[in-house]
């Protein structure tokens, strides 16, 4: 045996705590949990959406200071414009994740929608929907798309039974309808809910005789509207965006034909603050949309208001509730996970988003939860009905800051 002398073994305890203290510390950083979620947005921030893109972008915009005081949890943005281009769209997507996004949120369009949830489920990246209503969208088996957003379905068997009790509440009895709609992903899967639906609906009282496409992107919608004026329809069934709902409004006026009404079943465009701008009150009120809705008088709605206003003080919540909500709540829907998965890994993600339980919620319905599919089916609409150049709820009756109308004033019968 050698002898070990007292400096011996001072320097062997000294070499061994080095590497002890090494081999300690490597699992203490594998088991650090990350503080920062990087969130790829991606939103139609230009091109014929643009409008509605940028409102969608406030509610990304207020979330990470709301999410660090919710869930100590620090968000970076990491925004992209899809300029409503799908396949814009798809080749954004693959440069956020390339770029370091952990988590995707958007795109308002459900052709852009369809597009990024495919690279999604590529590159193993979970995708919170914000807005878009294809059912095809979580009909296709994928692990990682996930949407807090009714299908087109769900809008409009909601958007029809509010019609009945708007009918109701006004006494109102209409008898024909033409219905407009857009020709994109959207607008063409809602005219295919409302021809699978509506001869289903037997509380209803009028019936569809004419239907009527249109490019969103058009710019003249004259002869479209000189249509629908010859069919004498009663009201105007419309499914929209932003600017062909304001293109269509100018024709209608033009042409001088007042129908007794336009209402949505469940699409934007009405209810957006440039809609009110371009038509002001005059030719932008009394319109109808039966879409999702905030609930404004939730907590976590003051909470989202108090921080809305400070940061956009010549903005105002109510004109961009819809957009603001889902595109905020998604971005919840994320930061919830990433700290019950103390990871930022693509699958531990999705895994924990799967799981999601959020009661606590801004729009109105039940709770935020996720079926097999990735769906959440807990979202109601409320009936919508611009009055004095603002959106007000006008139905459910627990719910009404007015009393609806219906048949509405013509346009030259308007102060």
């Amino acid at each position: 045996m050698t002898r070990v002398t007292r400096r011996d073994f001072n320097r062997m305890a000294a070499a061994s705590a080095v590497v002890g203290g090494s081999t300690l510390a490597a699992p203490a950083i594998v088991r650090a949990q990350p503080k920062k979620l990087r969130v790829g947005v991606l939103l139609p921030r230009s091109g014929v959406q643009a409008f509605i893109g940028q409102s969608c972008q406030l509610g990304a915009d207020i979330s990470p200071a709301l999410l660090r005081d919710m869930y100590g949890v620090d968000v970076e943005l990491m925004n992209a414009d899809t300029e409503t281009n799908v396949d814009v769209a798809r080749s954004r997507a693959e440069k956020l994740i390339n770029d370091g996004a952990q988590v995707l949120v958007g795109p308002f369009d459900s052709g852009a929608a369809a597009a990024i949830a495919q690279v999604a489920e590529q590159r193993k990246i979970p995708f919170v929907v914000n807005i878009a209503a294809a059912p095809q969208i979580t009909e296709q088996g994928y692990k990682y798309t996930f949407r807090n957003f009714p299908t087109s379905i769900d809008l409009l068997r909601n958007g029809l039974s509010l019609c009945r009790d708007l009918f109701q509440a006004t006494r109102a009895a209409p008898r024909t309808a033409v219905f407009m709609h857009v020709n994109d992903t959207f607008g063409t899967s809602m005219a295919k809910g409302i021809g699978a639906i509506l001869p289903k609906l037997d509380y209803l009282p009028f019936k569809l005789v004419e239907t009527i496409s249109y490019d969103p992107a058009a710019r003249d919608l004259s002869v479209e509207v000189a249509k629908a004026k010859a069919t004498n329809a009663d009201f105007i069934m419309l499914v929209s965006r932003l600017n062909d709902a304001i293109l269509l409004v100018r024709e209608l006026v033009k042409q001088r034909w007042s129908p007794q009404g336009i209402i949505s079943p469940g699409s934007p465009g009405m209810y957006e603050a440039q809609f009110y701008k371009a038509l002001g009150n005059k030719y932008s009120d009394y319109c109808v949309a039966n879409v999702p809705w905030y609930n404004p008088n939730a907590a976590l709605t003051k909470r989202v208001e108090a921080v809305f206003n400070k940061q956009f003080p010549k903005e105002k919540l109510m004109f961009h509730a819809l957009n603001v909500g889902f595109t905020f709540e998604s971005v919840m829907i994320a930061a919830d996970a990433f700290k019950r998965a103390g990871s930022a890994d693509g699958t531990a993600l999705a895994d924990a988003i799967r799981k999601t339980d959020i009661a606590e919620r801004m729009m109105v319905g039940g709770p935020i939860k996720f079926d097999a599919k990735g769906q959440n089916t807990q979202i109601a609409s409320a009936c919508i009905q611009n009055r004095g150049g603002q959106p007000m709820v006008v139905l459910p009756k627990e719910a009404a800051q007015t009393a609806p109308v219906f048949p509405v004033p013509g346009w030259q019968a308007r102060t």
